[in-house]
């Protein structure tokens, strides 16, 4: 899409305005690198038209595309005029958590998207020794109801087959709810109180859930309504 203007707000819009770009670069500012995974996170796009946005993200030079050696596909890295737009993709979000999230409705509770930010926000230094196992059972849908984190170390593997190990936590509730706690719509005590949310395990694990797995970035903001 072209404005024919010379505002460099309007050239930028060129590159990144189309729909989905804006969110295939948060996705890839978090840490998404394969297409797998940046199709996990944003679970309504076609993968025709991601992999058009990359190539177009890589022809503008905002992502590498790169070769994965001996496997087939590719990984993308967001380059450093990418990198420069976290302030703008982190305001959006400031402002999205002020203004717009009294527009959200039940389907925007996507269980894919969130379990992906719970695995990205485990803090695994927290993690005392060699695995850990975290088990969420969703109660509001039939399909993929169950899933599993397991950490060792720096590496995290979420899955949705019993992997088979002995859990540390289980998470019982909706996606909503946890979603809403993690948000920071509400908190994990007044939700435990309320009866929708149970965490059963360990209880150096379950006192102090926020210390191991943090919640959003943008939990700390009041909607405008209260400001």
């Amino acid at each position: 899409m072209e404005y024919g203007q010379f505002c460099p707000i309007a050239k930028a819009t060129e590159i990144i305005g189309e729909k989905w770009t804006i969110l295939i670069i948060r996705e890839l500012l978090m840490g998404g690198t394969r297409f797998n995974e940046l199709q996990r996170g944003l679970s309504l796009i076609s993968p025709t038209v991601l992999s058009k946005r990359l190539d177009s993200l890589s022809d503008y030079g905002l992502v590498l595309k790169r070769k994965i050696p001996g496997q087939k596909g590719y990984e993308y890295f967001p380059t450093g005029s990418c990198q420069e737009l976290l302030p703008l993709i982190k305001g959006m979000g400031d402002w999205g958590m002020r203004w717009a999230r009294s527009n959200l409705t039940e389907k925007d509770y996507d269980v894919e998207l969130l379990m992906l930010y719970l695995k990205r926000s485990i803090v695994t230094e927290k993690l005392v020794g060699k695995e850990t196992v975290i088990r969420f059972n969703f109660t509001d849908i039939k399909e993929f109801p169950n899933w599993w984190l397991v950490v060792r170390g720096d590496e995290l593997d979420l899955c949705v087959n019993d992997p088979g190990k002995d859990v540390d936590v289980y998470f019982t509730s909706t996606v909503k709810t946890l979603a809403d706690v993690w948000m920071g719509d509400n908190t994990y005590k007044k939700a435990i109180s309320s009866g929708i949310l149970k965490i059963v395990g360990d209880s150096q694990l379950t006192r102090h859930v926020t210390s191991w797995m943090a919640n959003s970035i943008f939990s700390d903001l009041p909607p405008a309504s209260e400001i």
